[in-house]
């Protein structure tokens, strides 16, 4: 069983930049696949990037360039660098945990899933 806590959303205007942090219940975190998704009102969650437990990174083409997934065994938290953000980043953002042959992008692959934390972006 794994817990997952994100953090670090909140309001930036267009352009800023935002961290959020996933932290993770369980002496087992090294072991999974993170996933990071967001969702807006009216839209189906989508991936944003994911990072393998060797951290192997994957990003959506959206967010290419401007996001950077990282993760931190030692304190079982994995971050969402997000720069040059835009309106259309608006979303509740969730982290999401699995074990894995291969690393998925789809969110109906992930075992687990936090509460999510919202991101709006001001134009």
């Amino acid at each position: 069983q794994v817990q997952l806590v994100e953090s670090g959303g909140g309001l930036v205007q267009a352009g800023g930049s935002l961290r959020l942090s996933c932290a993770a219940s369980g002496r087992t975190f090294s072991s999974y696949h993170m996933g990071w998704f967001r969702q807006a009102p009216g839209k189906e969650r989508e991936f944003v990037a994911a990072i393998t437990w060797s951290s192997g990174t994957l990003c959506a083409d959206s967010v290419k360039g401007r996001t950077t997934i990282s993760r931190d065994n030692a304190k079982n938290t994995v971050y969402l660098q997000m720069d040059s953000l835009k309106p259309e980043d608006t979303a509740v953002y969730y982290c999401a945990a699995v074990r894995a042959m291969i690393i998925p992008t789809t969110p109906r692959s992930y075992e687990y899933w936090g509460q999510g934390t919202q991101v709006t972006v001001s134009s």
